[in-house]
């Protein structure tokens, strides 16, 4: 009984730090995803301009996010 609990105690702490971790670091990988797409503007454009890349990087992210 005591080998089953720790078994699940385990796998539900386990649950929620992974819930934790995700949480936390979801905002940092759009952020790099959002970079990545205006370096990529950037390399691509004859005339770039930073503002209009990035509204348009933010977009483009957030839609695939939600999708």
């Amino acid at each position: 009984m005591t080998n089953n609990f720790k078994m699940i105690a385990i796998v539900i702490l386990g649950a929620v730090a992974l819930y934790f971790f995700q949480m936390t670091n979801s905002d940092h990988n759009i952020n790099k995803s959002i970079s990545a797409c205006i370096v990529a503007q950037k390399q691509t454009s004859k005339s770039f301009d930073l503002e209009k890349a990035k509204s348009y990087c933010q977009k483009e992210v957030k839609k695939m996010v939600n999708e």
